[in-house]
C-alpha cells in the first residue's frame, strides 16, 4: 500500500508548494493592494513592505515551481525574521502570538529547499 502512495509523492508535493505558495502570495497581496479587504497597509518602504513584495515574488515563483529552492530559502528566512521580529516579543508560544502561520511557512518552505518543487514546475529537477 505504501509503496502505490509513495508513486504519487511528486505530485502530492506539488500540490502542498501551489498551495503553500497561493497562501503566502494573499499574505503579500493583503499587505500591499488589500486584497483580501484589510483594513491595516504598510507605509511604503517599510520592512513590512518589503515583506510583502517577497511574499508575493517568491508565492509566484514557488507556485508555478520556477527557482523554487532560492525563492523557498528567502521566503523561509522572511517567515523567520517575521516570527522573531512581530510575533514572538508578544507571547514566546506561537499559539498565543498569532505565529502559527510563519512557522508553518518557514519549516514548510525550508523543506521545500531540501525536497525541490515536486511535479507540475516551470524548470523540471
Amino acid at each position: 500500500m505504501s509503496d502505490r502512495l509513495s508513486a504519487y509523492a511528486p505530485q502530492a508535493l506539488a500540490v502542498l508548494r501551489v498551495v503553500a505558495a497561493l497562501l503566502f502570495f494573499l499574505h503579500g497581496t493583503q499587505k500591499l493592494i488589500g486584497f483580501p479587504a484589510t483594513e491595516w497597509a504598510p507605509d511604503a518602504f517599510s520592512i513590512f513592505w518589503f515583506a510583502a513584495v517577497i511574499e508575493i515574488i517568491a508565492g509566484v515563483l514557488i507556485g508555478i515551481g520556477f527557482f523554487t529552492r532560492a525563492a523557498a530559502f528567502i521566503a523561509s528566512g522572511t517567515m523567520a525574521v517575521a516570527y522573531w521580529m512581530v510575533h514572538a516579543p508578544g507571547n514566546l508560544f506561537p499559539t498565543n502570538n498569532g505565529g502559527d502561520a510563519a512557522i508553518l511557512f518557514c519549516f514548510l518552505f525550508l523543506f521545500l529547499v531540501f525536497a525541490g518543487p515536486g511535479a507540475w514546475s516551470v524548470n523540471k529537477q
